[in-house]
This record gives structure tokens, sequence and C-alpha cells, in this order.
């Protein structure tokens, strides 16, 4: 089924991390960060190659002390990601990061203060031809300046990292992506559309602390969406607590629904059900979702639970049912197959979508 019409994209200059590019017209790649220790470098791959096989495409790991920057060498060699580190506070575990070969480093503006040590990291990743992202968020910004409201803090993490880029060009270095989270949407989405009036460097998208499972996914999709369907963004975190594949997973959704990437696999459309549905159909979409075949071809499938809006959307899936009182009718590429039972109505669903994905 068609995904929509693709949003039109912010020219933006080219930066690759590792082997993936950012910006200028190429996919918008989706990243997610670990959450172990990365001086457990055997946990850290462990996890790595877990996010890797859920479709991430750049990891970043955190790199707070020399332990961790001890590891890195090894957990850059033997990952299947481009290895990005983290940085806050010193500089100098950020010349051990380039020394490691990681592939991208992150500074924060909002806590590094320290200009002859930039100077050298801007140096050296330019020697070793590796990009650095400038990622200011809200928490650190605000130490800064602690009464600054939503439009003060969009305009101030704007303000703090043309600074730091207009520092690195002076330098001679342009290999540059920018970041400015707040754990708000609104500042979220002013600081971006002030960072993509301001300059044409590569822009990492998300919402920083965005909470739990449920929290997340709403305040990462107000902001992913918002700003993809603007054309701003060139790679892409969903920031939850928990577990980062769940940031995989929900980032290539936001994508996949606005056309941004190709669906893969089954995707779910069903009635909120009222008090016209006569079956169970909570209870229906669960098990489906449980049961589902491992498919990895894009797949609509509408399970509906009345004769109102039932029949027009199981024929506009690529399969459907359209339940009523004791039974429902099969829909496959919007023609009426047959009528089903409601004790069959999923098994007959999956055997169809089984059927369908094997031709």
């Amino acid at each position: 089924m068609e995904t929509g019409e693709v949003f039109p994209r912010r020219k933006t200059r080219v930066v690759h991390v590792g082997s993936v590019a950012i910006g200028g017209g190429h996919p918008v790649s989706v990243q997610s960060m670990t959450t172990t220790h990365t001086r457990d470098g055997g946990a850290t791959l462990d996890q790595i190659r877990r996010l890797a096989a859920a479709g991430c495409e750049i990891v970043r790991v955190a790199v707070p002390a020399p332990p961790d920057a001890a590891a890195l060498p090894a957990v850059v060699r033997d990952s299947p990601l481009p290895v990005v580190a983290d940085i806050h506070f010193t500089t100098a575990l950020a010349v051990r990061a380039l020394e490691a070969g990681a592939a991208k480093v992150r500074l924060n503006p909002g806590n590094i203060d320290d200009a002859d040590g930039v100077k050298r990291v801007l140096a050296l990743a330019g020697e070793k031809g590796v990009p650095l992202r400038f990622g200011v968020n809200s928490g650190s910004i605000r130490a800064t300046r602690q009464d600054a409201g939503e439009a003060d803090l969009a305009n101030l993490m704007v303000d703090v990292l043309m600074e730091w880029v207009g520092a690195a060009e002076r330098e001679g270095f342009e290999d540059l992506v920018l970041s400015a989270k707040a754990s708000d949407v609104a500042p979220t989405i002013r600081a971006y559309r002030l960072l993509a009036d301001a300059c044409d460097l590569p822009l990492h998208v998300g919402i920083t602390a965005a909470g739990p499972m449920a929290e997340s996914r709403t305040r990462s999709a107000l902001v992913l969406g918002t700003l993809l369907a603007e054309g701003i963004g060139d790679t892409i975190r969903v920031s939850l607590t928990g577990d980062p594949v769940h940031e995989v997973v929900i980032g290539q959704e936001i994508l996949s629904e606005l056309g941004l990437r190709p669906r893969g696999g089954v995707r779910i459309i069903s009635c909120p059900t009222c008090g016209r549905c006569e079956v169970d159909l909570i209870a229906l979409v669960e098990e489906l979702k449980r049961r589902m075949p491992d498919v990895a071809a894009p797949l609509t499938v509408a399970v509906m639970g009345c004769i109102v809006n039932g029949p027009g959307e199981a024929r506009e899936a690529d399969l459907g049912i359209a339940a009523g009182k004791g039974h429902g009718v099969l829909f496959r590429a919007g023609e009426k197959v047959r009528k089903v039972a409601e004790t069959d109505l999923l098994d007959a669903l999956i055997e169809e979508i089984r059927s369908l994905t094997r031709q």
C-alpha cells in the first residue's frame, strides 16, 4: 500500500559517519545509544549487535572516564555499526576516542569550557577525517542561564551552537553535525527550526530525556514528525527510558509513516472499537500481534470491528477482516474473499498473510 508522499528535504552538506552518509539528500538514518558501561566491552558489543539486528544504523556509546576510553578500540573494531563516542566535560577523552578509531565524536558545548582542548580535538578530527557533532541539551545549557524561558532557551541553544560552529570553521573544520535537544516539545521544535535557518549543516534530531515508553513515543512522534514533515532532520534518535532496541523500532515507525523509509513487515490498522462492535476486537488484535508471522515484505492488514467503517478500511488494505456478530468477512486486495466464523477469523487471516507473502 502507499505510504504517502515523501516530504521535501532541507538541503545540507554531507557528513560521513563510517559507511553512513548523513545529509545531502541521503536517507534519514536511525541512531541509538547503548545503556551499558562502555568499559564492559562484551556487554556493550552484545547490545550493539541487538541494535544492529533491529535496524539501527549508527550507535553512540558513553565515554565518561578513562576506563571507558580504554575499551573503545575493541568496541570500535568489533562493532557492526559505526561507533560515536559521547563526550562531556573533558576534551582529553575526545582525543582518546579519536585515537581509538571512533567514527564520530559528540561534544557538548554546554559543559565543555576548554577552547585550547577543543582546538586540539578539531585538529585531530580533521587529520583523521572524522566528523564531530556539537550537541547541546536543555539541561546543560540551562546551567549557563537558569532563567531562560522556552523561546529564550531555543535561542540560547542555537546561539551557543553557532558560536562553536564559527570557532570550528575558523580552524578550518567543517565536517559537523548539530543537535539542540530540550526535554519539552515546543522549545525543541523551535530550536531546530532556528538551526535550519542558520546553517546548511546536517541535523541530528530528537528530544532529550523523553521519558518511559508511552511518553517517549508521543513526544518523539511530535518532535520528529513535525520537523521531518518540514524537511528538517538528517539522522534521528528516539530517547526513552528502557531497552534501546525500542528506540530503533519507534524511529523506524516514524520514518515509515512519513514515507521517508520503505515499510517492511506487517502493519496493522484497526478500529478503536465502539458500541457498534460485536466481537472482542481488542483481544483479536492483541492475539494477531502475538502470533504475527515473520514477514519482511511490506504488508498492511486491517482488523475492523463493525459494518460502518469496516468494509471500506478492509478493502483499502492488502488484507483485511470486517467483523460482525459471530462472523467476519475476509478481504484481499480490495476484493471480498469469503465469510468466516468469528472463532476462525484469526486463523484465516494469518493463513492469508502467509499465502500472500509466499507468492
